[in-house]
């Protein structure tokens, strides 16, 4: 439960115990592996559940109502949205001014399931069940260094790398780079592909990073430093109560056209 909320264990016994008090009712039998709800809390989480509903109820019928307006929640990556997505974004305000959007940037996957975004993009085929899932786009990978680094490595200097710090490891690129080159000098190191596709720019060494970051900058060559990963796609996801909702149905559409005119970028560079 404390996991689920991003919180501490002691915050989650602390509040269990004052709606306990408060409702004058064991909730919950206190076992060595956990908690486990008494017969007095399926009843209060059956009643809360119909609660929750007639209020998701509410909302959508106001989200009906016509106009595009209020919030919705898009949870991606950071190299996704810096690199690619939010100066793309201007058509969702111009088409639909009422509405507002949030971006919830982490590096570990937010849960659709409860609640802490309305849509999300995810690298990889998803694992979460119950969601709506559409493969919206592939992105391509090749490893990039700035010109002048590029004329070392010619002249005979060994090349450096730019990679993935040692907590990054749950990154498909990262646990592909330490299998590749391991042994390699590593002369940078960042948990962001921005930050390193900045250090490729700086001289630092080279870097393997998405076409759709890298293949359009001028200031960084293409490399052919043998074997590259495979592609990776990414997956739009969205609860399945909120693919009739107006305002998230239209940005996931805004998404995934905007995915599909951008593929050439994506997958080749430009």
């Amino acid at each position: 439960m404390a996991r689920a909320l991003r919180v501490n264990h002691a915050t989650v016994a602390r509040h269990v115990a004052s709606l306990e008090r408060t409702l004058s009712q064991a909730l919950f039998e206190r076992r060595a592996d956990g908690y486990i709800l008494t017969s007095d809390g399926r009843a209060v989480l059956e009643a809360a559940s119909l609660m929750d509903e007639a209020a998701l109820a509410v909302q959508r019928r106001s989200d009906r109502s016509g106009e595009l307006k209020g919030r919705v929640r898009l949870t991606l990556a950071r190299v996704l949205a810096d690199g690619f997505l939010i100066e793309r974004l201007g058509g969702v305000h111009e088409r639909y001014p009422s509405l507002d959007l949030e971006l919830i940037i982490e590096s570990k996957v937010l849960s659709l399931a409860n609640r802490e975004a309305d849509v999300a993009l995810r690298f990889g085929r998803p694992v979460d069940s119950g969601l709506v899932a559409r493969r919206v786009a592939r992105i391509g990978f090749a490893f990039y260094a700035s010109p002048k680094y590029r004329d070392r490595i010619a002249g005979g200097e060994t090349p450096a790398l730019i990679g993935y710090d040692e907590d990054s490891a749950f990154i498909a690129e990262a646990t592909w780079m330490a299998r590749r080159f391991g042994d390699a000098r590593f002369s940078f190191r960042s948990n962001s592909q921005v930050s390193q596709a900045a250090a490729a720019r700086a001289g630092f060494g080279v870097a393997l990073l998405p076409r759709y970051l890298a293949g359009s900058d001028a200031r960084l060559v293409e490399l052919s430093f043998g074997e590259l990963p495979a592609d990776r796609d990414i997956w739009l996801l969205i609860r399945p109560d909120l693919t009739k909702i107006p305002r998230v149905k239209a940005v996931s559409d805004f998404l995934i056209d905007l995915f599909w005119r951008e593929t050439k970028l994506l997958v080749r560079g430009g």
